[in-house]
């Protein structure tokens, strides 16, 4: 059987990030074929060219998990209509030096989780022309933007009954695209 990893990317450090507690949730609607693995991003220092010969050891990191895996899963939360900053420094210190991007043509499937009516629309916009401009091909439909609520998530941290049809229909799409794509 063929194995799918995938990069998981959430960008979101709160301790209680309803990014984490989706991706958390989502890794559990997929099929046996697929593993997945949450590349952490916390302890990234801020991006600085200077440093492109010398990248810190979490940089090393981040970069060896991205050119391991099939795909990825971008989790992101909406800061002042775009990106968390954290995501963004991500995104910037794998795709350096210039030439050397661990991006580069691995699919990507990008959703989020908000308590505000429109979700993460604008956050995943933004983040869609940056990896567009990173050469990831992104899956388009279906768009998921996951607005928060009480019944959201059950008691252990699955995927509510009210939310489970429609994440798990993401979830088939997006491991169907990968297939397709890796």
């Amino acid at each position: 059987m063929v194995n799918y990893p995938i990069a998981v990317i959430v960008g979101s450090l709160r301790k209680d990030s309803y990014n984490r507690k989706l991706a958390q949730a989502l890794i559990r609607l997929a099929p046996l074929d697929f593993s997945f693995k949450i590349a952490e991003i916390g302890d990234l220092p801020l991006y600085n060219q200077d440093d492109d010969d010398h990248p810190a050891k979490s940089v090393k990191r981040l970069k060896a998990e991205v050119a391991a895996a099939k795909g990825l899963l971008f989790l992101t939360p909406e800061y002042n209509r775009s990106i968390s900053g954290v995501l963004k420094n991500a995104l910037d210190h794998a795709s350096r030096p210039y030439g050397q991007s661990a991006w580069a043509g691995k699919p990507a499937g990008v959703l989020g989780a908000s308590v505000g009516v429109l979700g993460t629309a604008l956050a995943q916009q933004h983040l869609r022309a940056i990896l567009s401009y990173l050469d990831v091909p992104t899956m388009g439909q279906p768009e998921a933007y996951v607005k928060v609520e009480a019944t959201l998530f059950d008691a252990d941290g699955n995927i509510g009954e009210g939310s489970r049809s429609f994440l798990q229909g993401w979830m088939d799409h997006y491991t169907a695209w990968i297939k397709k794509n890796a």
